[in-house]
């Protein structure tokens, strides 16, 4: 089971990660991260950019080594990563490399709800996804076939496994598309008998009695 955080939030991982390179100020920190496209592998909130600085430092993991400016611009203070946040980002990434961790998405919690869309429309809903699945697809194995030539791959692995990730969905949902497109998949007619009569057919309806079927 993956350690308890002081700083839990994956914004601060990129922040130490950036800082094993050198000391910067946050704006610096922010620059890099979206000049390499941190926000495509991780949710970031910008907002919460100085927040997080602040919690590194309180805790350690970080310090302020001096100030710099630029033009008329204000002060802007420069951090350096500490030995503490070089284990602290080391072992943090020993849990999120090593140990596998159930990761709920949107697309997971709207599945297993499915049933109350009619049959046919979550058949074109589903045919729709897998269109734009497929779209997207095409269009990242274009780019990574171009970053591929001028970038070294241990600095594509996680646009690799973002592709593979999709790949993944688009098979799996291109079988479960046919199922609902062809009638053959069991469960069909008592899916299409719900949404027609508005009544549970009675072998669901035991079901949800038990508590294995939604309601």
């Amino acid at each position: 089971m993956a350690k308890r955080r002081k700083v839990n939030n994956l914004l601060a991982l990129a922040l130490l990660a950036a800082l094993v390179e050198r000391p910067m100020h946050p704006y610096q920190i922010a620059s890099v991260l979206r000049a390499r496209g941190k926000e495509d592998s991780m949710k970031i909130n910008w907002g919460s950019l100085y927040t997080v600085v602040e919690n590194l430092e309180k805790h350690g993991f970080i310090r302020a080594v001096g100030t710099t400016r630029e033009g008329r611009r204000p002060e802007r203070t420069v951090f350096s990563i500490t030995e503490a946040g070089r284990e602290e980002v080391r072992d943090w990434l020993r849990d999120l490399v090593g140990i596998p961790e159930k990761e709920h998405t949107k697309f997971e919690a709207a599945l297993s709800v499915l049933g109350i869309l009619p049959p046919d429309e979550a058949t074109d809903l589903l045919g729709h996804r897998l269109r734009v699945l497929d779209a997207e697809i095409a269009e990242e194995q274009t780019a990574l076939r171009h970053w591929s030539k001028e970038v070294p791959r241990m600095f594509l692995i996680e646009a690799e496994y973002q592709l593979a990730i999709r790949k993944a969905e688009a098979k799996w949902l291109r079988s479960l598309h046919k199922e609902l497109a062809d009638g053959s998949m069991p469960g069909m007619a008592d899916w299409r008998y719900y949404h027609e009569t508005g009544q549970m057919p009675p072998e669901l309806a035991e079901l949800a009695e038990r508590g294995l079927a939604p309601d």
